[in-house]
């Protein structure tokens, strides 16, 4: 006889495969705990864009390495058979695209069971997961902060213990930002290792990938084994990995040169995650590696206005092509202020301005990359202060201009977005809570290609200071 629960609080997805494989627990058993878990906490977390339990009790499973693990899919660009699509929006209505994302497919195949989709902002281009169709997610260490955007609704439920992992992606820090204000892991991939399609070659030129918000880190790299790799008719790829992901956790990484970064102009970093980034520091020194003060070659507002022809030439394109799909027009009325805000002064965006940002942000991957031939690893805060309060990050105000949103957001979260643009891998890694309890992520950047290191790195440093334990008080644990 056995607590389906006292499993759940003790296992990550790794784990409770190897229990179905054993046949100590059912696919059917953890089914129904992880929908008693969400129900549990879903009325005052509100993460669950649309609950999927009847059809995840029909579906039959896979026979892949994660065969019975629940999870969720985030409602933003990720397709899933028979699930609404809304990509946080009221225009989208109660649009099913009748298929599933290559992600999506390779889960499925994995044997996951989807037991609903998870919120997010308006077209993922907030810090916090707030929108008028689903309204505030919140943070589960305080449900009056913000729980981070955009894969905001995923870090609430692994936070608060309801699935041991759920999907996301990440065009500016949507893994990594909801990862630090939730206390859990957010690792951001290379660009070209995970598919994109079968509805696109890459989002925002290359600078958004899919991935999943974990607890343990062996999860993430599992997943990474099973989901990454190019789809069919792929644009490009990113560098074959020679060995399992998995296989880089089983040894401690050599000494590495990790260069600490604690600022970025013109924006500063409060206190509370300067002690954040600084304990880091201090961890991974103790671990054998050399830490060095360094600044970062890059003028963020300048490369910020880059790629905000990026993104607003995309948002005209797609909203474009949603009224197109849809038969009728989308209207500015339909759509949240901040997507206003960036049509208004970025949707008109020419041609030769968005090959012109292309060009730009391919530039920082090359200065980036020649910054990291003197280093292995940059260090910094994910997040320069701890996660606020809900509505204040995001005022719903369309009054405002492109730069006050920009520095309301990116002086909030200065590092993320870069690594997107110059397509290196990224992680935040939870080892740090303020005395008010709540979370603030490390931030670490490896070489292109590099997910290896920045995951044998993350291994030790939860080894050596573990924080699956770390439950927020909002929880489906029985911890």
């Amino acid at each position: 006889m056995h607590d389906i629960h006292s499993l759940m609080d003790q296992h990550d997805a790794t784990g409770l495969a190897g229990l179905v494989d054993k046949g100590e627990i059912s696919p059917g058993e953890l089914l129904e705990a992880s929908i008693a878990r969400l129900e549990q906490v879903e009325p005052q977390l509100n993460a669950v864009a649309e609950k999927l339990y009847d059809s995840a009790r029909q579906a039959k499973l896979g026979h892949g390495p994660l065969r019975g693990v629940p999870t969720l899919i985030k409602d933003l660009f990720a397709p899933l058979d028979g699930a609404r699509m809304s990509n946080g929006s009221l225009a989208l209505g109660e649009a099913r695209m009748g298929l599933d994302d290559a992600v999506v497919s390779r889960l499925r195949e994995a044997g996951c069971q989807f037991i609903g989709t998870t919120t997010a902002p308006e077209f993922g281009t907030s810090y916090t997961t707030e929108s008028t169709r689903f309204g505030a997610t919140r943070n589960p260490w305080d449900t009056a902060r913000s729980v981070g955007g955009s894969s905001g609704g995923a870090a609430a439920l692994v936070a608060a213990r309801v699935v041991p992992f759920a999907h996301g992606n990440d065009g500016g820090g949507s893994l990594r930002v909801p990862a630090s204000c939730c206390g859990v892991f957010g690792l951001k991939p290379s660009r070209g290792r995970m598919p994109s399609g079968p509805l696109t070659g890459e989002g925002w030129a290359g600078m958004s990938t899919a991935h999943a918000i974990t607890v343990s880190v062996r999860d993430s790299a599992a997943l990474l084994d099973i989901t990454a790799g190019a789809d069919l008719g792929a644009p490009y790829a990113a560098p074959w990995q020679a060995e399992p992901f998995v296989d880089s956790l089983r040894r401690p990484p050599r000494p590495l040169r990790i260069a600490l970064v604690e600022h970025l102009a013109p924006w500063t970093t409060g206190p509370e995650a300067l002690a954040a980034v600084r304990h880091t520091a201090r961890l991974c020194e103790s671990l054998g590696h050399h830490v060095q003060h360094a600044t970062l070659p890059v003028d963020a507002l300048a490369f910020l206005d880059q790629v905000f022809d990026i993104i607003g030439a995309s948002t005209s394109s797609y909203v474009a092509l949603l009224g197109e799909m849809r038969g009728a027009p989308v209207s500015l009325e339909e759509l949240e202020p901040r997507t206003r805000i960036i049509l208004r002064e970025k949707g008109d965006t020419s041609g030769v301005r968005y090959a012109d940002a292309v060009t730009s942000i391919h530039m920082l991957g090359r200065r980036l990359a020649a910054f990291l031939t003197d280093f292995d690893l940059i260090l910094s805060p994910t997040l320069t202060r701890e996660p606020p309060l809900i509505g204040t990050l995001d005022p719903f105000d369309d009054s405002l201009d492109l730069a006050t949103m920009i520095d309301r957001f990116h002086s909030y979260s200065p590092f993320t977005a870069l690594f997107n643009a110059s397509g290196q891998p990224a992680m935040s890694v939870p080892l740090y809570w303020t005395a008010g309890g709540l979370p603030l992520g490390s931030h670490f950047a490896a070489r292109f290609g590099e997910e290896a290191t920045l995951l044998a790195l993350a291994a030790q440093l939860e080894q050596a200071q573990p924080w699956a334990g770390r439950v927020p008080p909002l929880s489906a644990s029985a911890r």
